[in-house]
């Protein structure tokens, strides 16, 4: 089993930018010495509320300074938000950047006001991302591409930066939805579990998802990853006292933006945090989490772990006593199934 760190890059409107960054170094280092195999964070434009966030790919491609030989992976980038020579040309920039150790993970996204802002219109943002996904991988891989669409056109142009990694880096498809799920197994090279979902709904979607692969003639992703809303103390309770606040607030920004409204079944994340704690994240001691984790790949088959364990708000320190914790006793564990 693989474990990597999934770095939040959201912070309240009252917090320094400058130090935030500052902490997030901190972090990635006590990930790097402490035997972590992976680096991760995510994308939004236009944070509402009491948030706001470094862009990923600056912040990405600066964290991948202190990794050390972490793999580094975007956990997603919105793709159909981008020109897709933007895109192949920056991830193909931040693979040599990371010698070859990068995944180029990708969503479709769910917020309006990133697809208006962007000019994605209802009816065309799957399209846009089936369509954009295929032409940067032809980017990558030919010598001469033409395309023409309301958003791109090219004609006979070729790419010469090209990925390390050939024919590209592993390609990554978060989803939420049973289609998205779909679209995952026949599109990626893995489903990334989202961290939103409860274990029933999860163990229900990985049987979608094995059976589109095979419906594909595809095989199970060798890596096959899973990322968890994670927090170790010394027992649930006090995982629940330090952590609680800040993801319930994490969650009460996703109900104002309506990530459940995308999510499969009844979820709602307006109801009460002890609702939403049942099933859904993984919060306890060393001992208690890994049994809270073992499901996922005694039932799931999953293979690599990312652990978001800081949210908007809390102390870097309260986070990386979770940190330090799952390195000394739930790492060494993980790393032997």
């Amino acid at each position: 089993m693989k474990v990597g760190l999934f770095v939040t890059n959201q912070q309240h409107l009252d917090r320094d930018m400058v130090s935030a960054l500052e902490d997030q170094y901190a972090m990635v280092r006590l990930a790097r010495d402490s035997g972590w195999d992976a680096l991760f964070s995510g994308q939004h434009y236009l944070n509402e509320g009491d948030n706001k966030q470094l862009q990923l790919v600056p912040m990405l491609a600066r964290l991948s300074a202190e990794a050390g030989e972490m793999t580094c992976g975007l956990g997603v980038l919105l793709l159909n938000l981008h020109n897709p020579v933007y895109v192949a040309e920056t991830i193909a920039s931040l693979d040599v950047i990371c010698k070859g150790n990068f995944v180029f993970g990708i969503g479709l996204g769910y917020r309006d006001v990133e697809f208006d802002a962007f000019g994605v219109p209802k009816g065309q943002r799957v399209r846009r991302f089936e369509d954009g996904l295929a032409l940067v991988k032809r980017l990558w891989t030919e010598d001469a591409v033409s395309f023409e669409s309301d958003y791109c056109r090219l004609d006979k142009v070729r790419l010469n930066i090209r990925p390390v990694q050939q024919p590209h880096p592993p390609i990554w498809i978060a989803a939420n939805s049973d289609p998205a799920v779909r679209r995952a197994a026949r599109l990626g090279d893995a489903w990334l579990i989202n961290p939103h979902a409860t274990a029933e709904t999860v163990a229900r979607q990985t049987a979608v998802y094995k059976a589109e692969l095979a419906r594909q003639g595809r095989p199970v992703p060798r890596v096959f990853p899973c990322l968890k809303e994670i927090f170790c103390a010394m027992d649930r309770k006090t995982a629940i006292a330090m952590a609680g606040p800040y993801l319930a607030g994490k969650y009460r920004d996703y109900a104002k933006w309506g990530q459940d409204k995308v999510m499969p079944g009844r979820d709602n994340f307006e109801a009460p945090f002890e609702a939403l704690l049942r099933d859904r994240f993984v919060l306890g001691s060393p001992e208690e989490c890994y049994e809270q984790l073992r499901p996922n790949w005694e039932t799931l088959g999953v293979t690599m772990f990312i652990f978001r364990t800081q949210w908007a708000g809390m102390p870097v320190s309260t986070a990386m006593h979770s940190m330090r914790l799952m390195a000394a006793e739930l790492l060494p564990a993980l790393h032997a199934v």
